[in-house]
């Protein structure tokens, strides 16, 4: 029995959870807990497409990508306080490390709420991308590269255009970072994307696989240089792009229509003028399956098949609940078709995708590469990162995107332009928006700075500090203060020892002396921050929650979220400890597997009167 209360110190399961909800919705193919790919043929009917060829991206590496998806983690996050700006009371984060990893430790406290993710991918030039000659992606690879584990290290080199998988590297390395990435935003977040033209055409077909071909918003276009030495050969290469992608049909940009003369209210609705609009898609059914269903006039009772050549344009969960909302509106005529209610105050309008975005458009007139090299080498005194984007380019997404309380990712953060983005942005109108973002601690060849997450973590210090001093700390926006710090996390092992089966003896008696070792699953060194924040990220809460510290007579425990989770690190806990967490009415209760003491019994009375009390237990 107290086996099953181990709390699962892996990363999210994302396989196991898919599996999951395909027997929710084909419980009749499985067949002892496998799928029978028999059944689910039969199940499909119609909507299973056994042809040979077919459209789709392909490349030798990808189902290299698809493991490494699958692959959990058994990493944490570490936190560095040290390093950290206000770490007590900020939500901002910088993380150091590799970001697919990072990624997969994300996915349960960060699911949907992530409002925008803007990324600089390196581009596949056969210069700076620099990967694992070994593909095999992994928390023991980078603990070798960041020098935390012993061994000679990961060998890395460049993708040199001459190699027969320069393309298949590149997609290998960003299709499971993209896929996870997906996870962490909100319904109606967006994803930018820059990229040069080496792997446009590649991205983009990567991104429609992920995120749906109806959720391509738009791709901007956006002058980086003035000249290019390309142009005596050719064109002039003086752009790039940002590839412009939603999570679902409702991630839209804010703004308003040039003109509102075809709203109008003929039934008086309570949320203002509105005009119709199609309620479908261009897809067909075998595209999207999941959007080809009948809809019925709540009213009427008259059911309305979708075309299967036009699929609707809502899921059905979401349909219904815009049928209940009202802003369905069903014809008089029973052959006419349904449209949906689009409303002037709620309308956002994408981004008109324009050749000259970058370089025209108000508050974009100096958004060249080499302004953003000049803004980077003022704050350092000196050059210390090359090609940075420059700020004001990743502050307008930042404003079209987001607003108060909303979280932006950043996950190849290079020098750290999307914080001084989001900074400056909520110096200017007052929001508070929180960052988050991911670099490996690439070395670099700068003595101060060794590697390229110290030049991050410095150019947001500096960028506080400017933004500090320009208004003297004072509260400038109705009483209200900015956030301006970040706290520091770094990815490493586990703060708890993992048992590796396949490294156990067969010998008897070392194998009870290995067993022994595992008697205090802690690992020696780390320190009560350091569990305290591992914990939250394996139960699924975000590493700036509340905590506050309980007292229980000689001893303590933390309360998170208002009390919902309780987690004690005592190393031998007392039976009023525990009667006090129990007595606190929680939802969850956490406590360290040898805070027992190996005593049992006690375990498993605690077991049984917390389940009485409909409290979930968990050891670590």
């Amino acid at each position: 029995m107290t086996d099953s209360v181990k709390m699962d110190l892996r990363s999210q399961d994302l396989l196991g959870e898919r599996i999951q909800q395909l027997k929710e919705l084909f419980p009749e193919v499985f067949t002892e807990g496998k799928v029978d790919f028999n059944r689910l043929k039969q199940a499909l009917g119609e909507n299973l497409d056994t042809e040979r060829e077919r459209y789709g991206l392909s490349w030798a590496g990808k189902s290299e990508a698809i493991k490494n998806i699958q692959t959990q983690s058994h990493g944490t996050l570490l936190p560095v306080p040290e390093e950290s700006v206000n770490f007590d009371s900020t939500e901002n984060l910088i993380i150091e490390g590799d970001n697919l990893e990072v990624l997969k430790l994300l996915q349960k406290s960060y699911h949907g709420k992530v409002k925008m993710i803007y990324i600089d991918p390196p581009y596949n030039t056969g210069k700076e991308f620099i990967y694992p000659d070994n593909f095999r992606e992994g928390l023991d690879d980078y603990l070798q590269y960041s020098g935390q584990l012993n061994g000679e290290g990961i060998k890395l080199s460049t993708n040199s255009e001459t190699d027969g998988r320069y393309h298949s590297k590149w997609l290998t390395m960003m299709y499971p970072r993209l896929f996870l990435a997906r996870n962490l935003l909100k319904r109606d977040g967006i994803i930018l994307v820059s990229i040069d033209d080496h792997e446009m055409k590649n991205l983009q077909a990567l991104m429609d696989e992920i995120f749906g071909e109806e959720n391509h918003i738009g791709t901007i276009v956006w002058r980086r240089s003035i000249s290019s030495n390309d142009a005596e050969r050719h064109f002039s290469n003086d752009h790039e792009y940002i590839l412009a992608y939603g999570r679902s049909i409702d991630s839209t940009f804010k703004g308003i229509p040039k003109s509102g003369n075809e709203y109008s209210n003929p039934d008086n609705d309570p949320r203002g003028p509105w005009k119709k609009s199609v309620l479908v898609c261009s897809k067909n059914r075998y595209e999207r399956p999941n959007l080809y269903y009948p809809i019925q006039d709540p009213k009427t009772g008259t059911v309305y098949e979708c075309n299967p050549n036009l699929v609707w344009a809502y899921e059905p969960n979401m349909m219904k609940q815009k049928i209940e909302e009202g802003r369905i509106i069903f014809p008089s005529d029973p052959s006419g078709k349904p449209s949906l209610k689009l409303f002037w105050n709620e309308l956002r309008s994408h981004f008109k995708p324009v050749s000259s975005f970058v370089d025209k458009q108000e508050g974009f007139e100096f958004a060249l590469t080499s302004a953003g090299s000049k803004e980077i080498s003022e704050i350092f005194g000196g050059k210390v990162f090359l090609y940075p984007k420059p700020t004001v380019v990743i502050s307008k997404l930042v404003e079209v995107t987001t607003g108060d309380g909303d979280i932006i990712l950043d996950f190849f953060a290079g020098s750290g332009t999307t914080a001084h983005a989001v900074l400056n942005m909520n110096s200017t109108d007052g929001a508070n928006r929180k960052f988050i973002l991911v670099q490996l601690p690439e070395p670099t060849d700068q003595e101060d700075y060794p590697t390229i997450a110290d030049i991050t973590k410095e150019r947001v210090l500096r960028v506080i500090s400017k933004l500090n001093d320009d208004d003297q700390n004072k509260l400038d926006f109705d009483g209200k203060k900015q956030d301006r710090g970040f706290r520091v996390f770094k990815l490493t092992s586990s703060n708890f020892k993992i048992w590796d089966g396949n490294g156990a003896s067969t010998d008897r008696a070392q194998l009870e002396q290995q067993l022994n070792m595992f008697t205090d699953n802690l690992v020696p060194g780390r320190k009560p921050l350091d569990i305290l924040c591992e914990i939250l990220l394996k139960a699924g809460y975000p590493l700036t929650s509340k905590v506050n510290k309980v007292t229980a007579g000689a001893q303590e425990f933390y309360a998170v979220d208002e009390g919902l989770l309780l987690i004690c690190l005592e190393k031998e806990i007392q039976k009023e400890t525990l009667q006090t967490m129990r007595e606190l009415e929680p939802v969850q209760v956490v406590c360290l597997d040898v805070a027992f003491q190996g005593n049992d019994q006690l375990k498993t009375n605690t077991v049984l009167e917390m389940k009485s009390h409909k409290i979930i237990f968990h050891t670590v």
